[in-house]
């Protein structure tokens, strides 16, 4: 388990920094409270990973795709708004799972922490202040 403490500011060099830790994981989970820096971390790894869209939070359309520099594909998902595991099977998400060249950023996970046994970083995100964020990470393979 690896922990960071880190500014705001900084965000970009805590992104490369991570990248390297976890690039080998086909899933990358975020949890930690509102606001504690989720989506803007994940817009961080994202920019690091060559996207220069601007990066929005999939709360309402729950998925938003992109296309890296290295020619994978992220599959940004945001569960907050699903209430089990069942309406993530009907809404046909689970084929974005494990996908070969491709990786999965999943804000708030909880409910598909049962299936995801491989290949997974988990990350947690808690606000320190307004400028301040501390991120716990662990690669599960």
């Amino acid at each position: 388990m690896k922990t960071i403490r880190y500014q705001i500011q900084d965000i970009d060099n805590v992104a490369s920094q991570f990248s390297k830790d976890a690039c080998d994981a086909s899933v990358i989970t975020f949890t930690g409270s509102l606001g504690a820096g989720k989506t803007t971390f994940v817009g961080a790894l994202l920019k690091n990973w060559g996207v220069d869209s601007p990066v929005a939070s999939p709360t309402f359309a729950y998925l938003n795709i992109y296309t890296l520099k290295d020619g994978r594909t992220a599959y940004h998902f945001d569960l907050y708004r699903l209430k089990n595991i069942q309406e993530f099977e009907m809404a046909g998400f689970f084929e974005y799972l494990y996908q070969a060249n491709s990786v999965a950023l999943i804000e708030w996970p909880e409910i598909l922490e049962p299936v995801l046994t491989r290949s997974v970083c988990k990350v947690e995100l808690k606000s320190v202040g307004s400028d301040e964020r501390i991120m716990t990470y662990e690669l599960k393979n």
